[in-house]
């Protein structure tokens, strides 16, 4: 089990839900508080005037809000620094900072020495007074978990699987906060839910640090290949009932991550009756 009870972690809670920007809204932000969840997770790049956060706040009362995760090469870091600023005059301690370096493929030449690039970022971020336990960094490889360590809450894992969850606690420590993503398909036939698998994972596959990652954490590169095997794709986007789904969430905890952030697929559906149904089996609004 998770071993940190950095204010970070407090404040987020077990559980969160992960969902793209452009899918997010307040209406979605304050059901998912109802239902019990603790944190809502900005994914898809937020623009550094983080005004989508603003307003997931507002439309909520305790819910914590993070980015995950704002790209360092398209969101300036003294534009990303004020707003961090203008959301913790009004929200005190209830906006958390993710920040990433994003992927080779999407930027192109723009990304060159992307961990040089990324402390000159946090050296910003430090001048400009946003606080080290007040962001994470998305890392996946030892250098970039150590940084998240030295520099930050901790991290904030996308695509990985508890294998990965259980080295990342190694590296970090038992201080730092590890809040992995899951993405989860719930849907009972399982022809079904491993379309909607492959589907999503189609564009991450194909990723070189996603594919990296695996590929040192429990894949073969065979089981990777051409859609990936079934057992695979069941690791990577575990389906079926909500306490199956429930137990892929529990073990990200049991091997060492504070909290998980949800991702219900396929992404363009409506996450609420999956959350829902999984509150109940999370227990949430009861001592977890």
């Amino acid at each position: 089990m998770a071993t940190t009870s950095s204010p970070a972690a407090q404040a987020l809670g077990r559980f969160g839900l992960w969902r793209r920007g452009a899918l997010l809204t307040p209406e979605l932000a304050a059901q998912a508080e109802g239902l019990g969840y603790t944190a809502v997770w900005i994914g898809g790049s937020p623009d550094a005037d983080l005004v989508i956060a603003e307003q997931l706040l507002d439309a909520t009362e305790r819910l914590a809000v993070a980015t995950g995760i704002v790209n360092i090469w398209t969101s300036p870091a003294e534009e990303v620094a004020a707003s961090f600023h203008r959301l913790e005059r009004t929200h005190p301690g209830r906006f958390l900072l993710g920040i990433g370096i994003g992927h080779r493929e999407a930027l192109g030449e723009r990304y060159q020495k992307p961990y040089a690039a990324l402390t000159s970022y946090l050296d910003v971020l430090d001048a400009e007074g946003v606080p080290a336990e007040r962001r994470v960094i998305s890392a996946l490889g030892p250098r970039t978990l150590k940084l998240a360590a030295e520099r930050s809450a901790g991290t904030h894992p996308y695509m990985t699987t508890p294998v990965h969850t259980r080295f990342a606690r190694d590296i970090v420590g038992p201080g730092g906060l590890i809040a992995p993503e899951q993405r989860l398909a719930p849907d009972l036939d399982v022809a079904a839910a491993r379309a909607t698998a492959r589907e999503f994972l189609s564009r991450y596959l194909a990723l070189t640090n996603y594919r990296r990652t695996l590929e040192s954490h429990g894949f073969t590169t065979a089981e990777l290949e051409n859609g990936a095997t079934d057992d695979a794709v069941d690791a990577l986007v575990p389906h079926g009932t909500p306490a199956d789904l429930a137990a892929a969430l529990r073990a990200h905890l049991e091997a060492g991550a504070d909290h998980v952030c949800i991702q219900v697929l396929p992404a363009s559906e409506d996450p609420l009756p999956a959350l829902a149904a999984l509150a109940g089996e999370l227990g949430l609004g009861r001592p977890q």
